[in-house]
């Protein structure tokens, strides 16, 4: 497994950006596929986007499609979320999460490591 950390959430106001990283440590994430996930209070936790070790391949839930956009930068061993025009629905704890298998994917059962999860607070 490897350890990730996540990093760059706060308090927004509704339509401002936020930039979430994700950094992993342990072992190099050039070859593992990766994702995030968010959890509003309440509520399962929920597939938000992928990208593929070489960032080839990327895939959005719908409800983020336009907003969002997943970067990786594997000579940082980081992953990005640059999350714009945000609704206050969007609040929740995001998760970063890796697997070794290198392709992207939307099964959170595909991932084994995750990290402890950065809150994101949007205001009306």
């Amino acid at each position: 497994q490897v350890h990730l950390v996540e990093s760059g959430g706060g308090l927004v106001q509704a339509g401002g950006s936020l930039r979430l990283s994700c950094a992993a440590s342990g072992r190099l994430i050039s070859s593992y596929g990766m994702a995030w996930f968010r959890q509003a209070l309440g509520k399962e936790r929920e597939f938000v986007a992928t990208i593929s070790w070489s960032a080839d391949n990327t895939f959005y839930a719908d409800f983020v499609k336009g907003r969002f956009t997943i970067s990786r930068d594997n000579a940082k061993n980081t992953m990005y979320l640059h999350m714009s025009s945000l609704r206050p629905e969007d609040t929740a704890i995001y998760y970063c999460a890796a697997h070794p298998g290198g392709w992207s994917s939307a099964a959170r059962d595909q991932y084994d490591s995750w990290g402890q999860g950065t809150q994101v607070t949007v205001s009306s």
